[in-house]
């Protein structure tokens, strides 16, 4: 393989595992940007269905139910990682559901978060992104995450009945996290407006009430009236809330935190400006199309000019290690029990701005410490059928260091190699 093989591999990738990517790294990337076949699992009624039984139980007896679900959905997650000959379209889902993250830590979502990222994040990554940023505002996923479905207007009919109020929860985190950014220019009230303006966005109640099982638009708790956001005036109803995310995902300042989210994850902690500038010209140029602006990104010079830049989050270095091990399928709980021992539990973010995205966040002493720990029980089960100086050479390859070739080549057993391996400055990076 050549050096870009391996970057494409590691960075784009989820690290090299047996069949590893052809010479043509830029080939194999782009071969990869086209929609991600439907995954199987729960349906969201059967979601919704499991999450009600739970809640009308007063969380008592069937709090298995939603478990055991949300054990079976990550058990299919971690399989689908050790085993796809996708990587960098199973890295743009994870990028695209950390940037609209919902959370376990919100406990009565548990049964939803796998059909979340089914329904809302998997079919969008490669089209526009006010399409995903449509289907994530009403997934019943974020709306209960976020609080929105019960969100009512003051003067709308179950307003004024009620003397129940507004909730700002998903219009904040809109206009913060994903969309215009902090520095986006907003002010306070344009996320009262907008929380005014997605009112009556909820979640229907299934067959028995007659209801859809999945969004549904509640004209009785809607804020009646036009609203104004950020200078403009949107209708009331559904059809005002479709416009106003619409217009704020084709908006100058979405385009430019996307872009810098993007370098960021894709290139250096503090990636050149030229080139987040690069990305959002084409975010705006192309109206938010994900897969050309990825193509973009892969033509781009300086996401090929400093290799091993950017330190693995928890989950990346697990993933790596284990297709490094030609660990399959059947290592999927390995894969869960390792990212919760390294704090980076799936689906488990401790804020809506999901995990962080710079060394500067994951390279604490205590962090180090519990990789070295797991690397060191790794290379234990793993040092009678690996060979560390054939493992460092497909994975790393032109990109290991001397220094680190040499301590492996004088290792005192194979699981002392294994161990400079995984442990090494190179290994954690990609």
């Amino acid at each position: 393989m050549t050096p870009r093989a391996h970057i494409a591999a590691i960075r784009f990738g989820l690290g090299i595992a047996p069949g590893a990517p052809p010479p043509d790294a830029e080939t194999w990337l782009s071969a990869q940007l086209r929609p991600l076949p439907a995954a199987a699992g729960a349906t969201l009624e059967d979601s919704l269905s499991i999450m009600r039984a739970q809640i009308r139980s007063g969380f008592a007896n069937t709090e298995m139910r939603p478990a055991e679900l949300a054990r079976a959905e990550a058990q299919a997650w971690a399989r689908n990682k050790l085993t796809t000959t996708t990587p960098f379209a199973e890295r743009l889902a994870e990028f695209w559901g950390n940037h609209f993250t919902i959370s376990r830590r919100r406990g009565v979502i548990i049964a939803l978060l796998g059909v979340y990222q089914r329904e809302a994040i998997r079919p969008h990554i490669m089209g526009r992104f006010e399409d995903m940023l449509l289907a994530v505002a009403r997934h019943p996923g974020m709306l209960m995450y976020l609080d929105n479905a019960n969100s009512i207007g003051a003067n709308s009919m179950a307003g004024q009945r009620q003397g129940r109020g507004l909730n700002e929860n998903l219009a904040r985190e809109i206009l913060e996290l994903h969309t215009l950014g902090v520095t986006g220019g907003y002010t306070q009230d344009d996320v009262t407006n907008l929380a005014r303006i997605l009112t009556g966005w909820s979640v229907g109640r299934g067959a028995e009430f007659n209801e859809p099982a999945g969004f549904m638009f509640r004209p009785r708790t809607h804020e009646p009236g036009a609203k104004t956001l950020l200078g403009r005036s949107f209708p009331e109803g559904e059809e005002g809330g479709v416009e106003a995310l619409r217009f704020l995902a084709r908006h100058d300042a979405t385009q430019r935190h996307l872009a810098s989210k993007i370098a960021r994850h894709f290139i250096a902690d503090a990636p050149p400006p030229a080139a987040t500038q690069r990305i959002t010209r084409t975010l705006a140029e192309t109206q938010g199309d994900l897969a050309a602006t990825m193509r973009r990104v892969i033509a781009m010079p300086e996401a090929w000019s400093a290799p091993l830049s950017k330190l693995r989050a928890p989950q990346d270095y697990v993933l790596a290690v284990l297709r490094a091990m030609g660990v399959n399928e059947a290592g999927a709980q390995p894969v869960l029990g390792a990212i919760a021992q390294l704090a980076q539990p799936l689906w488990t973010a401790p804020a809506p701005n999901g995990w962080p995205d710079t060394a500067a966040d994951w390279a604490t002493p205590e962090q180090m410490m519990r990789r070295l720990d797991w690397a060191n029980a790794i290379a234990g089960r793993a040092a009678a059928t690996q060979d560390a100086r054939a493992v460092a050479e497909a994975t790393l390859g032109p990109l290991l260091r001397a220094e680190t070739a040499t301590a492996i080549r004088r290792a005192a057993s194979p699981r002392e190699g294994l161990v400079l391996l995984l442990a090494s400055p190179e290994f954690h990076r990609r």
